[in-house]
């Protein structure tokens, strides 16, 4: 695995170590992101936490990162109603409102580049390339 490949796996990984670890430590952040035709807001916040947590420490151990980074790329999927219904209604985001309604929509199709970055790590290495 290249340097750069590398470097960029241990920073998806802390990433999502990290944002999954905040559904815990803050999860009241999490709930006016929650769509109101979701049941069990609270539990599904801790459940996108700790499916974050596992797919962050997963895509960073060699067995596991192919699994790890389909299981994100399906977390990615799985959330995206919500980010529609965070844009769709102004959501403010981490209890800022200013700004919330241009990066609610840029976020949007920023999922796309997530599921890329995801999606280079389901490949199996070839040895002996960059």
């Amino acid at each position: 695995m290249s340097g750069v490949k590398r470097t960029l796996l241990w920073l998806m990984g802390a990433f999502y170590v990290v944002a999954g670890a905040m559904h815990f430590v803050s999860p009241d952040t999490y709930r006016p992101m929650m769509p109101p035709y979701l049941p069990w807001h609270d539990e599904l916040i801790f459940l996108s936490g700790v499916a974050e947590v596992l797919c962050g420490f997963g895509v960073l151990w060699g067995p596991t990162r192919r699994y790890a980074a389909w299981g994100t790329i399906a977390l990615l999927i799985a959330v995206f109603p919500a980010n529609i219904h965070i844009a769709w209604n102004n959501v403010p985001l981490f209890g800022r409102s200013e700004g919330a309604g241009i990066w609610n929509w840029v976020r949007l199709p920023f999922q796309a580049v997530l599921i890329l970055w995801a999606y280079w790590y389901t490949r199996p290495e070839n040895r002996g390339t960059p």
